[in-house]
């Protein structure tokens, strides 16, 4: 059974090609993937099904859970149609669960996905190490809590999850502290964000492709502003989000790693 290993700003996953929709895809198996001591060693799992015509990106986070959307893992599954020839070059449309999401593959390497409408849809507050910050509830497609602070995020403890209404996120959410690194008045078109994030299901990721989104879409609340760009530094690397009237998009890099077989007897001791 083919897989590929690769990342988008160091948010990784492992891609298993199901072009005929054959794989009974388990929890076992997802966790035994994305385990960095027994398995390949993942954020995620991407498995690429073609379904009614469209390519179908079934995404799954580390715990075995399904999951509605993922920015960074959708940059990784276009780059890798492309480059298992499977696409042509340029723009194309993914399906998820979250909606049909539009990609354009760039000749670096990069990668933009139209990612839908970030809703703002209240505000909140996440508990973080014993403090708690104000945030707004942001819907990308999956639940985000986005919280802009004063504090460096660099010295958070995020091996702690944290807390969070669950009358106001009853499947869980992704939390997401964020630094303005350019200040509101002197932004322009584009202004500059740094991010971490704690994603349910997986625990803190040096990125998170919908989280950028979802920050860059409350720190523009946070100004009474409802469109915009900044640049976004998670810890591994920077993207480009923009904010627009009816949708948003996101532009980053995707690597493929590296390539091979999965050990049909491991994958079958799995269930």
């Amino acid at each position: 059974m083919e897989f590929v290993k690769g990342h988008g700003t160091e948010n990784d996953f492992v891609v298993l090609p199901d072009l005929d929709d054959r794989l009974d895809l388990t929890v076992a198996r997802v966790q035994a993937l994305c385990d960095r001591q027994r398995g390949l060693g993942a954020d995620g799992v991407l498995r690429v099904v073609r379904s009614d015509g469209k390519w179908f990106m079934d995404y799954r986070n580390a715990d075995g859970s399904i999951a509605e959307m993922c920015g960074n893992g959708l940059r990784l599954f276009a780059r890798y149609l492309v480059d298992a020839g499977h696409q042509p070059q340029g723009t194309f449309v993914v399906a998820t669960r979250a909606g049909d999401r539009t990609v354009t593959t760039h000749p670096d390497g990069s990668v933009t996905n139209d990612m839908g409408p970030a809703r703002v849809t209240g505000t909140s507050i996440a508990a973080v190490n014993g403090q708690g910050f104000g945030g707004f509830a942001v819907d990308v497609g999956n639940p985000h809590l986005a919280c802009v602070v004063d504090t460096p995020v660099d010295g958070f403890d995020l091996t702690v999850p944290p807390g969070y209404d669950p009358v106001m996120f009853p499947h869980g959410v992704n939390v997401e502290l964020i630094n303005v690194l350019t200040p509101a008045s002197d932004a322009g078109e584009r202004g500059a964000l740094r991010m971490r994030v704690y994603e349910r299901g997986v625990g803190e990721t040096r990125s998170c492709g919908t989280g950028t989104v979802a920050s860059v879409a409350s720190w523009l609340a946070g100004q009474g502003r409802t469109t915009g760009s900044a640049t976004v530094d998670v810890l591994g690397g920077q993207v480009t989000v923009t904010i627009a009237p009816t949708t948003s998009t996101l532009t980053g890099p995707a690597v493929l790693v590296a390539r091979g077989e999965l050990d049909k007897s491991w994958w079958d001791a799995l269930v």
